[in-house]
């Protein structure tokens, strides 16, 4: 449920905007509806970085423990989980949002991207560009690398429980058990790593505004 939440209210974020640009040459948008997509967009992402790690501990439970995860993992725990991940998504975007946007800008600035994203506006912006392009990075990588870290960490523990299973067939179930959250965590880093790869400096910038377009699009499109 939180997945299929996320999946529409990412695309619902950005998808619109970038049709009316890209199909009315729509290239108009406030400081504050600028300001608002960033900061949603952003959450959304860490929102569900945080929500596979909380499928991931799942998984280790059920795989790992399985006489205790009626226990470990009650429906109230599975709701304080969920919700302890969106309103970490929720908060953790606020201080690097804020500073943006008072930076200085022009009345008119030229955002070269087809949404605001917060290194495109940034880089858009007449202040010094350091402190923020440093903070977004920073916030980057907390929010992909160490969820990341977590999930492998629970997949090595489930990988050596599973090798523990002598019969095949409980071997077959278990991987079984974690194959659609493997799919969405492929995906998702996966769009992530063409997104950071974008951004080498020696690539054009049509090559950032494309990895961002397929990682805005391709997670929602291919999660089961």
């Amino acid at each position: 449920i939180n997945l299929s939440a996320l999946d529409i209210l990412f695309t619902t974020t950005t998808v619109p905007k970038m049709l009316s640009l890209l199909l009315l040459g729509d290239h108009f948008l406030s400081f504050p509806a600028c300001f608002l997509q960033m900061y949603l967009f952003h959450s959304f992402s860490c929102c569900e970085a945080f929500i596979l790690v909380v499928m991931a501990y799942d998984r280790y439970v059920a795989i790992c423990h399985p006489l205790h995860y009626p226990v470990h993992m009650t429906p109230q725990t599975n709701a304080a989980l969920a919700a302890s991940a969106w309103l970490a998504a929720l908060l953790l975007p606020i201080p690097a949002v804020v500073q943006t946007s008072h930076m200085a800008f022009g009345s008119v600035t030229r955002v070269y991207h087809c949404f605001c994203d917060h290194l495109a506006v940034v880089q858009a912006s007449c202040s010094d560009k350091t402190p923020q392009t440093l903070m977004g990075f920073c916030i980057a990588m907390v929010v992909s690398f160490l969820p990341l870290l977590l999930v492998l960490l629970s997949y090595a523990h489930i990988l050596a429980s599973v090798l523990r299973i002598s019969s095949r067939e409980g071997r077959s179930k278990a991987f079984s058990t974690c194959s659609s959250h493997l799919l969405v965590v492929g995906t998702y880093y996966s769009s992530i790593a063409i997104a950071y790869v974008s951004y080498r400096a020696d690539l054009p910038l049509d090559f950032h505004i494309m990895g961002n377009v397929v990682y805005a699009i391709l997670t929602p499109v291919l999660n089961p």
